[in-house]
């Protein structure tokens, strides 16, 4: 993955927002108390992630959450922004599709991760778009929060390497 900064990343999350808003985020009432301002918590249950505001409000997006026993709960932090990522399967998802290539280049069709990635510091997972939008709303993932490309463009510009990411059931 490379890491994209400074005019061209405005520049790619400005040129994905200009196609139209995402209807699939909305902004919804939520607890002050439950996090800080900034902070993103998914809720694996309802397969939605939501970005705090911190004014008792957030903006709700719908995602794919991992797969039965690929589910994790717990803190993580954001430790990159990579728009247009190049994807190198992890050694579990290779097992079982041993005929995946070892990197499939950014802005691939066959490209999983989609226009942009928030990885975070827990192992391999990440916060990224998707190649298969009818997946949004499932448990589809090896772990990793899928979002529509729109919404994770639009999820990359309001965070920033070290946001905390709260996943719970």
């Amino acid at each position: 993955m490379h890491k994209q900064s400074g005019w061209a990343a405005a520049a790619f999350v400005a040129a994905m927002l200009a196609a139209g808003p995402a209807v699939a985020r909305e902004l919804v009432a939520f607890d002050a108390a439950a996090a800080e301002a900034g902070t993103v918590v998914v809720r694996t249950a309802e397969r939605r992630l939501y970005f705090v505001n911190g004014d008792g409000t957030a903006i709700r997006y719908p995602v794919a959450v991992g797969k039965a026993g690929k589910q994790w709960t717990g803190y993580a932090r954001i430790d990159g922004k990579y728009l247009r990522p190049a994807w190198s399967p992890p050694d579990e998802v290779r097992r079982d599709n041993p005929r995946l290539p070892e990197v499939i280049a950014g802005g691939s069709p066959s490209n999983p991760m989609g226009v942009a990635a928030l990885t975070l510091d827990r192992g391999e997972y990440a916060i990224h778009g998707t190649n298969r939008p009818g997946s949004i709303g499932t448990f589809a993932s090896y772990g990793c929060i899928r979002m529509f490309n729109q919404d994770v463009a639009d999820l990359y510009g309001r965070v920033q390497v070290g946001t905390t990411v709260v996943v719970t059931r």
